[in-house]
């Protein structure tokens, strides 16, 4: 009777772990303002520090990207003070423009937390004037090799200013977009994410974005489209500007533009395997506050509950623009599995993630455990380890499948111990 209890304790306990297993990834994108270059502001990079250890973005792309060395810079405040893990994609110089004005100053690229997320692929897509940028991240997950989920990015800067010939510009640069992703599966996982420079969703270049007709076409999460401009009635999806004061760089003038956006591909909808979080769309240091119509991003008319004068203040200080954000879930379980150690004096010797051999270290002062058990993820017993008087157990597992597993001891009421069998 009690062998059969543990054993359903156990098939309930893994039904809960599977059952409502999600993985939520932040992302972030975010202008620049001329990093590095754009000096008028000192200490610009404790602003940034502040930004992103606030939010914690797993995906932080970005424009206005000046040049190698203010990427590895940030990716060395990264790493250092936010997130060790984290790696950069090639950072590739501007390749259009040359026809126009040869100004190559301003790039897009991606930063990710390499634990989650693998680098497979970057493309560059010229246009009239400014690069749209293609990443492909792929989920560092367990099944990785036979279901690979694929999270292609797409970073862009749109020719900036108001008048007819800038918008012909910005609508000639989404037609180039457009005839690169009719050579690109129409059911992938994809997101674009930039500085559009439009104001009001009447454009050219947004309407392109949005055409169901295209094969890949965007949608807009928050469903706030509309004519953006100087309009308080979207101060809620409002990007910049963050300022009315002169002689910091970048535009003056106060909260009253929508620029920055991150769209989301019709799959990125809908699919379990990685899709759109409900209600995550968010410009970030944007309290949606009426009061904020043409003020400064860090006066008290901006202020409200979700963010603190400090955070608002940082943004005011290192841009002209507020990034934006989303979050994206998965049902994959991921590769960076932590949950190994047992509090009742059971652990895995070194990592959870294996190949062929799992090391387990018993206390010595537990007693009355006369074997451990092997669960798979519905519940049933793979592999039973006798004990002896070892307290360093090597268990053989080269014949179990790849996947997720679960240890557990007789006579023990804790939990069981997680840990993921790769080739």
């Amino acid at each position: 009777m009690k062998k059969k209890l543990h054993i359903i304790w156990i098939v309930y306990i893994l039904n809960i772990t599977i059952g409502f297993s999600q993985e939520t990834f932040n992302v972030m994108f975010y202008n620049l303002l001329n990093f590095p270059l754009e000096d008028a502001v000192p200490n610009r990079l404790n602003d940034l520090e502040t930004i992103l250890s606030d939010y914690k973005p797993d995906i932080f792309m970005v424009c206005e990207l000046n040049n190698e060395e203010g990427a590895n810079t940030i990716l060395q405040l990264i790493q250092d003070r936010v997130n060790p893990n984290f790696e950069m994609a090639v950072f590739q110089p501007n390749t259009s423009d040359d026809e126009i004005g040869n100004q190559n100053d301003l790039q897009n690229l991606v930063f990710y937390d390499a634990s989650k997320f693998i680098l497979e692929n970057q493309t560059i897509v010229t246009t009239i004037f400014r690069d749209f940028n293609h990443y492909e991240l792929k989920l560092n997950s367990v099944n990785q090799d036979t279901n690979p989920v694929v999270l292609h990015t797409i970073v862009c800067h749109l020719k900036a200013s108001s008048g007819t010939e800038n918008q012909a510009l910005r609508l000639q640069m989404a037609q180039d977009l457009t005839a690169y992703l009719n050579t690109l599966p129409s059911a992938i996982h994809m997101i674009l994410a930039g500085d559009f420079n439009v104001y009001t969703n009447s454009e050219g270049a947004f309407q392109e974005f949005i055409n169901s007709q295209n094969n890949i076409p965007f949608n807009d999460p928050e469903n706030r489209i509309g004519s953006w401009h100087n309009n308080s009635n979207y101060v809620d999806v409002f990007t910049q500007s963050t300022r009315t004061q002169t002689g910091m760089g970048g535009t003056t003038g106060g909260f009253d533009d929508r620029f920055d956006f991150i769209m989301t591909s019709n799959n990125l909808m809908t699919d379990d395997n990685l899709n759109y979080v409900n209600g995550s769309y968010k410009v970030y240091g944007n309290n949606g506050n009426s009061n904020c119509f043409n003020q400064a991003i860090n006066d008290i008319e901006c202020s409200g509950s979700d963010f603190s004068f400090s955070i608002r203040d940082a943004l005011h200080n290192f841009s002209d623009h507020l990034p934006v954000t989303i979050q994206i879930q998965t049902d994959q379980a991921l590769l960076n599995v932590n949950e190994f150690v047992y509090s009742s004096g059971i652990e895995i010797v070194g990592s959870n993630i294996i190949n062929d051999n799992l090391i387990v270290r018993i206390d010595n002062n537990i007693i009355n455990i006369e074997e451990l058990s092997i669960y798979n993820t519905i519940g049933q017993k793979v592999k039973t380890i006798k004990l002896f008087n070892s307290n360093l157990i090597n268990i053989p597992c080269e014949r179990l499948s790849n996947g997720i597993y679960y240890l557990s001891a007789s006579k023990s009421i804790s939990n069981p111990i997680k840990f993921v069998k790769v080739n």
